[in-house]
């Protein structure tokens, strides 16, 4: 053996002096065991996660509304196309300046006093709404709480918004959407918007009060009320 390699053999780590070379001790295998249960605390941390998420995300918005069909299967185009002032035909201002809202039946029954073609929706119509005087159950989609005023005068003859930038294009539907109806507080999906995290491609995704305060705020900059200028509550809420 040479005396490089002697020397070697002979060279002990200060910590080990006089022990001997120990490959285990209680602290170093209880320090093994703490890391080799990181692993498993992670994983455990990440599938929690990943299943809150489905669940918050996904599940529970389905099971938090419930799907209703129009009474009636309304076609938007077959009567935008008949009348002579698009959507105000129907949905117009009185001369108080209130908004008359979804149509009632009288309005109805001057074209439909009687089946026109055989159409089961048409027939439903006369059938069991016209015939027997009884208004149609239609589900709003855009109904506010209560303590919501909503002046469609003010946005519409004052602002000139359009129809469309609520509702979207309505007017070129040809079949009534599936309502959506919240099982806790019994208004339309499209208050909270079909997006939970609140994203929105359209400014009719949703009708939430973050909405109108975007736009109420670009109004704010262009001057347009002093009710506006202020932030009135009294403005929306009665």
């Amino acid at each position: 053996m040479s005396a490089s390699e002697d020397n070697n053999s002979q060279e002990v780590s200060p910590e080990f002096a006089g022990e001997g070379i120990k490959t285990s001790s209680p602290e170093i295998d209880k320090k093994k065991q703490e890391n080799g249960a990181g692993g498993p605390i992670i994983l455990f941390f990440i599938i929690g996660l990943i299943a809150s998420l489905i669940v918050g995300w996904i599940i529970f918005p389905k099971l938090l509304y419930s799907q209703k069909r129009q009474p009636i299967d309304f076609n938007h185009v077959i009567h935008v196309e008949t009348v002579d002032e698009g959507c105000e035909s129907c949905h117009f201002f009185r001369e108080d300046g209130s908004f008359s809202g979804v149509p009632k039946l009288e309005q109805c029954i001057d074209c439909h006093e009687e089946a026109q073609g055989e159409n089961p929706e048409e027939i439903t119509l006369v059938e069991e709404y016209v015939a027997q005087g009884k208004e149609v159950p239609w589900l709003i989609y855009s109904k506010q709480p209560n303590c919501v005023f909503f002046s469609h005068a003010a946005h519409v003859k004052g602002a000139e918004t359009e129809c469309a930038a609520c509702h979207g294009a309505i007017g070129e539907s040809e079949h009534s959407r599936m309502y959506e109806e919240n099982r806790l507080t019994g208004y339309s999906r499209d208050i909270w918007g079909k997006n939970i995290a609140g994203f929105k491609k359209n400014t009719w995704d949703r009708m939430k009060m973050d909405d109108c305060a975007k736009c109420h705020k670009e109004a704010t900059d262009k001057k347009t009320s002093v009710q506006t200028e202020k932030d009135a509550c009294f403005v929306c809420h009665k």
